[in-house]
Parts: C-alpha cells; structure tokens; sequence
C-alpha cells in the first residue's frame, strides 16, 4: 500500500501520516509533485520484457510524451540478484536535483522517494501501479532498499536520461532507509 509521511526536516522521528491514495495525492501536487495511479488493460508476466512492460504502458506514455515533450522511455529492473544492486542504490541514496521531471511508474516492486522542496521531507512509499513526477530542481533521494525489487518506466525529456546535482546535505543519512521505514510504519 502507497504511503505518505511528511516531516519536519530536522526531526525525522515525527511524522503527519497519510495512507489514502487520493489525499497523498492531494497532499503531493501542494509541492508540485504529480501522484497518480497507472494501470494496464493486459496481464504482464513476471519475466516481460521491456518492450512487453512499454507496449502494455504506450497508451499513458504517449499522453505524458505529448502533454510533456518526453523524447523517451526506457524500463528500469533491479532485483535482490541484481549483480550492481549496491552502487545503483548509493548512486539514488544523497540528496539531489535534476534540470529535468524525473517521472516513474512502478510495474512491479516498491521503492521510497524523499522530497524535500522546503523545510520539509515528504517520504513517499511508491508500489505497484503508482506513478510519481519529480519537477525539476526538487531536491530529493530514493532508496530501493537493500534487496531490491522494483521495474520502473522512466521517462525523459533529454537524450541524457537521468543526471543528478548532488546538493553535498547530508540530510539523507538522518532519516530511515526503505526497510527501516517500511517495518515502523506499515
């Protein structure tokens, strides 16, 4: 089940929960940040292909490339298998910003996007089916957990796909990392 917890940025422990799609949602586009719910007509097999996951999907990425101007999408799959899980988590786990939306929709798996726009974190727990848009210049880090499990269609308007600024906070070490969260507030 999606989640929502904001915090203050200094005080991680305390927490405004939110587990209602529709009032994570509303509570996210206050920031900017688009939550949505994508999901397919067709019954995707575990083992599908990328190109299998992105013609199940065409219909909603065609109406993101064109109400955006994406110029691609691409899948992302890691697994707990996954030979360079551990630097593919380190290189998401510090603070950053792109010059660009950074757009997922989650196929399969789960993973946590930490926003921090002002003086606030906002922890979303994203799962199956949900889509979540990052705007440009959001500072914020994902964690796909130490056994990851995640397939995610990414798109980009650029043809250099995902490039972060890394902002140097260390902010992203004083909050709980995916399993942490997951066992306090599930």
């Amino acid at each position: 089940m999606s989640l929502l917890t904001i915090h203050p940025e200094s005080q991680p422990q305390v927490a405004e929960i939110v587990r209602d799609h529709d009032a994570i949602s509303s509570a996210l586009r206050r920031i900017g940040v688009t939550f949505d719910r994508w999901v397919t007509d067709c019954t995707l097999p575990p083992e599908a292909d990328p190109d299998a996951i992105l013609e199940a999907y065409r219909i909603p990425i065609e109406q993101l490339k064109s109400a955006h101007g994406f110029q691609s999408a691409d899948v992302i799959s890691v697994n707990a298998a996954h030979p360079h899980k551990a630097e593919l988590r380190a290189n998401f786990l510090n603070e950053h910003v792109h010059s660009d939306f950074e757009v997922r929709c989650f196929v399969e798996g789960r993973g946590l996007f930490y926003l921090h726009p002002n003086d606030r974190v906002y922890v979303v727990l994203c799962e199956q089916g949900d889509l979540i848009s990052v705007p440009a210049g959001v500072k914020h880090w994902f964690d796909m957990g130490e056994s990851p499990y995640l397939q995610c269609i990414r798109l980009f308007t650029s043809p250099e796909g995902w490039v972060a600024d890394f902002t140097g906070d260390d902010i992203s070490a004083r909050f709980p990392k995916l399993e942490a969260y997951v066992a306090h507030y599930s």
